[in-house]
């Protein structure tokens, strides 16, 4: 059966010899010369650094997002006027809705080279780093000085739309409860959303082809980490497991991880535990092992292999946690968990069985994340995997855990993604955490807001199951502050927690802030970092960064016609962002007129 077969695999990598220690990254190469940027003012780089053992006891400097000339110092005339350019136009709703068609067209009239230099005066330059490693060092250097840090990624994307990604999966068999059908659905493939470019926006897209090229994947993820190495202190490099594995492997994974944990919820209910918090709810062990009796599932003598002492402790209950341990021993048992389907009354397979090619996938995408993380702390640096669509979203969160176990022991290497805009989003992040604290690990994680609204919806729509995004926006920022109060709390109690705020809410940045003052956490322990995306926010990102706290500019690179897909996405974002506040616009048009009257403007 698949859990029993994903369980060895599993279980096989944890297994493998310890991961070397990380070394500490070398300093990033200073600038060199005086930046462009200042326009008359010359460059202040990042905060004196104080003297050793005065940095945990002076408090936090403040922070003014309000302040133009301090937001944009590290800019050009040239690009605060491309700035005010190109943000105005992604506001401009038609532009936005056909860019892809304008792009066409532009580079068809103007030729390619003339098209090249267009989009590096314009989007490109605006939201792109370079072309490659070597193109991007110098923005690099310079917001390194102005104490601003990277997330390299790679933004090269397939821009395919065949389906072929997630084609020819059914549903399997499965314990039938109440709502459970629509909720099943959530994880079954479907023809129409092979493409899993359609209504994203703000994330690069990767299509499966084979194992070569996933493996072609890796090599360039690889090369991302040495280029952040070489071009950022302490920097980040980001992954996607759909461009390390099969988008179909990623569902089934994520039906199996589902229906294991629902089974749990099942009992949960009959125990009269339904609707209970996920740390909350727990099992007593001899009423469950009646239940499964009763069901005909196991007999009570059976089920007392599953639950030794060593899965539950002396507590006589089970919670999520400890019932996912039992993925490794349930291995032990001769045959397939079979459940009654209530609607035929036949026993059938709680989860459907792997084949031989999907536990090889398994192997490989373990495999390749093991190499991944391992250059990585070679190299020091971080690794953050990035969240995608829900029904991907449990098997990648299962192989990010598995991969922190074996690399967070002592320093959070490894980071993953919780999306805020989900429902299940503060469940993910307390378990996780709650399993960091058990298993003696690091845990990391970005929390952002999420970038698949449109498909999750439509999908949801299209195949009958419940919406899994928050209803509003502003449930949606409920849900963020929740789940990073949850990790600053844990950051204050155990110091062995890092989350990077991933957000351009200025709202939500204040509020960590005020958080990290209350709960006494300074910037200098570098537990809790902030990030933007690249061309976006200047006016948190740099007034952060002069203050002393870690922050970090989302960095994108690649050739112009390459990265095409990414800059159509970015116009998307930053269509719905423009559309929520002016404030950028409002700062940027503050900069150039002090500028223009202080007889700066012209000057360079």
């Amino acid at each position: 059966m698949a859990l029993p077969s994903a369980a060895r695999v599993l279980r096989a990598a944890v297994r493998r010899c310890d991961p070397p220690s990380r070394p500490r990254s070398a300093p990033a190469a200073a600038p060199r010369g005086s930046s462009p940027a200042a326009a008359g003012t010359g460059p202040r780089p990042g905060p004196p650094r104080p003297p050793r053992g005065a940095e945990r006891s002076s408090p936090p400097p403040a922070v003014d997002f309000g302040d133009a000339r301090e937001a944009f110092r590290s800019k050009s005339n040239a690009e605060l006027l491309r700035g005010l350019v190109v943000l105005g136009l992604c506001a401009v709703e038609p532009l936005v809705q056909h860019n892809r068609e304008l792009l066409q067209l532009c580079q068809r009239v103007l030729g390619q080279t003339l098209f090249e230099r267009l989009m590096k005066m314009t989007f490109y330059g605006q939201f792109v780093a370079g072309e490659d490693q070597e193109a991007i060092k110098p923005l690099l250097r310079r917001n390194q000085a102005f104490g601003v840090g990277a997330v390299l990624d790679y933004s090269v994307e397939e821009d395919l739309g065949d389906g072929r990604s997630l084609v020819g999966h059914g549903p399997s068999p499965s314990f039938s409860t109440p709502g459970a059908e629509q909720r099943e659905k959530h994880y079954q493939a479907r023809q129409g959303f092979g493409d899993h470019h359609g209504g994203v926006t703000g994330a690069r897209t990767y299509f499966y082809a084979d194992e070569a090229k996933c493996d072609q994947h890796m090599e360039t993820f690889l090369h991302c980490i040495d280029a952040s190495s070489g071009s950022s202190e302490d920097g980040f490099s980001a992954i996607k497991l759909t461009a390390l594995a099969r988008p179909q492997f990623l569902v089934r994974f994520s039906e199996v991880l589902v229906k294991w944990r629902r089974f749990f919820h099942q009992m949960a209910a009959e125990q009269g535990q339904a609707g209970w918090a996920v740390l909350d709810t727990k099992l007593e062990v001899e009423k469950l092992q009646e239940s499964l009796a009763n069901l005909g599932i196991v007999s009570k003598a059976e089920s007392q292999q599953w639950f030794t002492a060593k899965n539950v402790g002396t507590s006589g209950t089970v919670d999520l946690l400890d019932w996912n341990s039992l993925f490794d021993s349930r291995t032990k048992l001769s045959r397939p968990l079979l459940l009654p389907n209530r609607k035929t009354g036949q026993l059938e397979p709680l989860l459907s069985r792997f084949s031989e090619e999907e536990e090889l996938q398994m192997k490989r995408v373990l495999q390749r994340m093991d190499v991944l993380a391992k250059r990585a702390m070679e190299k020091g640096v971080r690794l953050m995997v990035d969240a995608e669509q829900s029904y991907f979203q449990p098997a990648i969160s299962r192989l990010t855990v598995e991969t922190q176990r074996r690399f967070n022991r002592s320093q959070p290497i490894i980071y993953n993604t919780y999306q805020c805009y989900l429902k299940e989003a503060y469940n993910n992040v307390t378990g996780d955490v709650e399993l960091s604290r058990r298993e003696g690990w690091h845990f990391g994680a970005k929390l952002v807001r999420g970038a698949y609204m449109e498909q999750e919806r439509e999908r949801a729509a299209q195949m009958g199951y419940e919406d899994p995004i928050n209803p509003n926006y502003e449930k949606t920022n409920e849900m963020y502050h929740r789940c990073l109060d949850y990790v600053l709390e844990e950051i204050k109690h155990s110091r062995k927690a890092s989350v990077m705020v991933a957000s351009h809410n200025e709202d939500t940045v204040k509020f960590t802030l005020r958080r990290m003052m209350e709960l006494g956490i300074h910037p200098s322990d570098k537990k809790v970092c902030f990030g933007q995306l690249l061309g976006m926010c200047d006016q948190i990102t740099f007034p952060l960064g002069q203050a002393g706290f870690p922050v970090y500019k989302y960095v994108p690179y690649g050739p112009v016609n390459e990265v095409l897909p990414y800059l159509s996405r970015r116009a998307q974002e930053n269509r719905g962002f423009m559309q929520r506040a002016n404030r950028e616009r409002d700062l940027l048009w503050k900069e150039v007129k002090r500028r223009l009257l202080t007889g700066n403007l012209f000057s360079h």
